[in-house]
């Protein structure tokens, strides 16, 4: 273990194939598991907070969220609490439910069994097992918030013990790496959807409706008692969108996430012959900084929030391609699980 941890990457990439699937798995293991939790958040505030024009809990929100209204249709005929839930969470045919990311978790954890800890492993084999024995009678709806309050604690758990036991090595910072572009994907997401769901429609901007609605976008980013610390009056539009995209201190802001990317680069840049392999990567990552610290938030939402957010998630993606030239063959090894990046 201490051998292959040393060196992950010491050699040129693409000739050693095991080593390089190494780093490849970590990534993908750690965006699955943000994946998963990120899921469990949106599935229970929409339940409980977010409501469509005719007052009903706002499931399709989900879907355009994660870009699956293709995917749900094939399926099924209509937009409905039930369906929806059993898409996301136990419909393993689906590459986006959480059925089916936790089995993409536990294969490229066991690629990586011998870098990973064994409290690592140990809570992974035992939260997989666990959800993927998941029936849909285990999910009805008086029972949905305790399922996804399990499901954020157990991810909660793995990263805490991912944080205090995992090797400090180059898997550890593609495991970094993987986390935190996934993290700036999904903020993206919620905000460019959910923020054009919320325009001011029939409620004047203000009302109760219009603030509680508000408030289920900082509570999908588990960022209400934070913002609330800063703003414990004013919720606005232009505040709630401010705070999730340039607050530093919040952990799960663009701005942070993009600047532990960066952070996370530099350090696998100074490991050997891998300055030249980042650079790339570093570049597009730096650009997507400088962009954000440049506006204000009122700048973003005249000049088009939707275009920027998509942008950045085209520029993310790009990172995530140019990390895998870079490191590992276009094609994933036999032992990476991949499900689907969400375009």
């Amino acid at each position: 273990m201490t051998e292959l941890s040393a060196g992950l990457f010491e050699m040129q990439p693409g000739l050693n194939n095991l080593l390089s699937r190494y780093g490849e798995c970590m990534m993908w293991l750690a965006r699955y598991m943000e994946r998963i939790e990120n899921l469990a958040r949106l599935l229970e505030v929409t339940e409980s907070f977010v409501r469509g024009p005719d007052g009903q809990p706002g499931w399709d929100t989900i879907l355009q969220i994660n870009s699956d209204e293709d995917c749900f249709y094939t399926r099924h005929q209509s937009v409905t609490e039930e369906d929806v839930i059993a898409f996301y969470v136990t419909e393993k045919e689906n590459p986006n439910s959480i059925k089916a990311m936790a089995h993409a978790v536990r294969e490229n954890a066991r690629a990586v069994r011998p870098l990973i800890s064994t409290e690592m492993w140990m809570q992974l084999n035992v939260f997989t097992r666990w959800v993927l024995d998941l029936q849909p009678s285990d999910i009805r709806m008086n029972s949905l918030s305790g399922l996804c309050n399990r499901l954020k604690q157990d991810c909660q758990s793995h990263f805490g013990i991912t944080e205090g036991t995992l090797y400090r090595d180059q898997a550890w910072l593609f495991y970094l790496l993987g986390k935190y572009l996934e993290r700036s994907d999904q903020i993206t997401r919620l905000i460019d959807i959910r923020y054009h769901t919320l325009l001011p429609g029939h409620e004047p901007v203000g009302s109760d409706i219009d603030i509680t609605q508000w408030a289920s976008i900082l509570r999908s980013a588990a960022a209400y008692h934070a913002f609330r610390r800063l703003q414990p009056v004013t919720t606005t539009p232009a505040n709630v969108v401010g705070f999730l995209l340039k607050n530093d201190a919040f952990p799960r802001s663009l701005t942070t996430s993009l600047r532990l990317v960066d952070s996370t680069l530099s350090t696998l840049a100074g490991h050997g012959s891998l300055r030249r392999l980042c650079a790339p990567i570093q570049e597009r990552v730096a650009e997507l900084r400088v962009t954000l610290a440049d506006q204000t938030v009122d700048d973003i939402i005249i000049r088009g929030l939707h275009e920027y957010m998509q942008w950045i998630q085209t520029q993310i993606s790009k990172a995530q391609q140019e990390t895998a030239h870079a490191f590992w063959p276009v094609t994933p090894h036999a032992g990476t699980v991949q499900i689907q990046t969400q375009q």
